[in-house]
């Protein structure tokens, strides 16, 4: 496998190299840049018959760098590996099962071995969208990738695949054959507080009730002066949320809106009843520690070039502040200079449990992607 990366800021333009031959493009950029036609059109004269997939974002991670408005872009070509790309639409939360499906209909094959996924960040349910993937393409398929952002502000996002980037949209890449080798990781480091409390009402993703109370005045509750900045300050305040029988394979939940009317949340993902839930809030070093344990997860033997895909979450970002880098230094440290690192932040992370392929979607965690080939010199 061979990799090159260009940058794009506004103050300095294109610094690096990526021109040429190509299989695979990855492009994440602000929604200013990653929406623009001539440099998205830039990109597919500059790199012809490559798949170009790409989103907007929270901020732009670019080697050890952590960027906002800026266009980071990763050329891969591969010596062994086949590619195939699939799109869907998805216009409100009902619709991400379908759209799922059709994505897992497309690419399932026997030599199918991993897909990288791009999706709306604010329209979907992420959970599932997976599951209808891996409706297609059974639980041994690894499925990672992340939900596209638009800063702090919960706005329109973006995906695009091989024309410029729209709302709406889903795009996947799936990787085919025994020579790509493929590692993932995914942690969080936020810490619980508050009691451990049982969802008793909610709907897909819209959670009601919380121990027969309405959720969201109990989420005030503890918020207390921080509930002023609802939604927006809920990034720093997710929920971990798991079945009593299993807590071992919690995830962490993330609001994304709020209804006054009906004291509800809506979450990215699910928040299935007779789950438990609990408050979770941000410490600096854990947060820094937890990108350290990704990194480990996904660190596979690969002789030659190999990429690792960071999609972290929004929340981690506002909550780390300057301290951002920390996170994704963490993971070069793991990983050395050799391998090259992009990604973006995100509204949610897609990624296996470490001790399973089986795909969820996470929200405030560091999720990794390795990618490269065996053998490859």
């Amino acid at each position: 496998m061979r990799t090159r990366q260009s940058l794009w800021t506004a103050n300095a333009g294109w610094t690096g190299h990526s021109d040429g031959p190509a299989d695979l493009i990855l492009a994440f950029g602000g929604t200013g840049p990653i929406t623009n036609a001539g440099m998205w059109n830039d990109l597919s004269r500059r790199h012809p018959g490559a798949i170009l997939l790409g989103c907007s974002t929270g901020g732009e991670i670019h080697g050890a760098d952590v960027l906002d408005e800026s266009l980071s872009v990763t050329a891969l070509g591969f010596d062994r590996t086949k590619l195939k790309a699939a799109e869907a639409r998805v216009d409100d939360a009902a619709g991400s099962y379908k759209a799922g499906k059709e994505i897992g209909q497309t690419l399932a094959a026997p030599d199918l071995k991993t897909i990288f996924l791009l999706s709306d960040g604010t329209r979907v349910n992420g959970s599932e969208l997976i599951r209808g993937m891996r409706a297609c393409t059974g639980n041994d398929v690894v499925i990672t990738g992340g939900l596209a952002g638009d800063g702090p502000r919960f706005g329109t996002t973006y995906v695009g695949l091989n024309d410029i980037p729209r709302p709406g949209r889903v795009a996947a890449v799936g990787f085919y054959g025994g020579a790509i080798e493929v590692g993932h990781g995914s942690a969080g480091g936020w810490d619980v507080f508050g009691p451990e409390r049982r969802i008793t009402r909610s709907k897909g993703n819209v959670l009601y009730e919380l121990d027969g109370k309405p959720a969201l005045d109990l989420y005030k509750h503890y918020l207390g002066d921080d509930a002023k900045g609802l939604p927006g300050s809920a990034l720093l305040f997710p929920l971990k949320v798991f079945r009593p029988s299993h807590p071992a394979e919690a995830l962490t939940r993330t609001i994304v809106a709020i209804d006054e009317e009906q004291r509800a949340m809506t979450f990215a993902g699910d928040m299935p009843e007779g789950y438990s839930a609990q408050l979770m809030r941000g410490n600096f070093d854990r947060l820094v520690e937890g990108a350290a344990d990704a990194a480990h997860q996904a660190a596979v033997p690969i002789s030659g070039d190999r990429v690792a895909v960071l999609v972290s979450c929004i929340g981690r970002k506002l909550l780390l502040g300057q301290r951002i880098c920390e996170e994704v230094e963490a993971v070069q440290d793991v990983f050395g200079k050799q391998t090259a690192l992009t990604g973006f932040y995100s509204y949610g992370e897609v990624s296996p449990h470490a001790a399973t392929n089986c795909a969820e979607l996470h929200n405030q965690t560091m999720t990794i992607t390795v990618l490269g080939e065996s053998g490859s010199a």
